[in-house]
């Protein structure tokens, strides 16, 4: 199957994994952690995309954006993809590419989804066994968003924001929704719209995200009555 083209919004925030190519590590020394970090922050700032989360993996990067333009995203990915795959060749005196061709990406809708993917970012590291909790992995927003720590690079947003009038009480309200794994179906549907570019959200929002855009947000259904009048509507978007 041909691959879907991304949806671009502005003001809509979107879900992005960039991963390492044949799932190579693209970290090794904190020196990297750092420089892609900052990299990306010149990068945001240039195309005016707002980072709320973010993890650094061994070899691959997950980030919660909202971009101000409808290329904001491809244009930061672009430029600090760039500038970071010049900086590891250089320091590790290889060649070639270093990403996984596309980067992947999904629209979150924030009113239902938005904190669920701020958790599925932070706790990466816990669920591939490095760390225990959250707060022990150092390159994630997990140490700003939750434990007060300063990261130029992130802008909170306004549901964040809403979680308490002070950052002491945003912070304790944020480190409350930690408690636990989460559960499995969760991580089903934001795994599949991400890596499959579907809308992650409910079907009101995926209807708004069809209207805006003309495309499909969501896979057709299997099976039923190929001669519907709702299947022969989706057909024709």
């Amino acid at each position: 199957m041909a691959r879907l083209p991304r949806l671009y919004l502005p003001d809509c925030a979107q879900h992005v994994i960039q991963r390492g190519n044949n799932r190579e590590a693209c970290f090794y020394e904190q020196a990297d952690y750092r420089a892609y970090l900052s990299f990306l922050k010149d990068a945001a700032c240039k195309y005016q995309v707002a980072i709320h989360a973010f993890v650094l993996m061994t070899n691959h990067v997950h980030l919660l954006v909202t971009p101000a333009s409808a290329q904001g995203v491809s244009r930061m990915m672009q430029a600090q993809g760039r500038k970071y795959v010049q900086y590891f060749n250089y320091t590790y005196g290889r060649s070639g590419t270093l990403w996984e061709g596309r980067y992947k990406s999904t629209l979150v809708d924030a009113d239902n989804y938005l904190l669920t993917v701020y958790r599925y970012i932070e706790l990466n590291p816990v669920r591939a066994n490095m760390v225990s909790h959250a707060a022990e992995y150092p390159w994630s927003s997990y140490q700003a968003n939750a434990l007060g720590k300063s990261i130029q690079l992130l802008t909170p947003h306004s549901l964040y924001r809403q979680l308490g009038k002070t950052e002491i009480h945003r912070q304790s309200a944020y480190r409350a929704l930690f408690r636990g794994l989460m559960p499995e179906q969760d991580l089903a549907v934001i795994r599949e719209a991400t890596n499959k570019a579907w809308v992650l959200g409910d079907d009101r929002f995926k209807a708004q995200i069809e209207a805006r855009t003309g495309r499909r947000s969501s896979p057709l259904g299997r099976g039923g009555d190929r001669k519907s009048a709702a299947f022969r509507e989706r057909q024709d978007r």
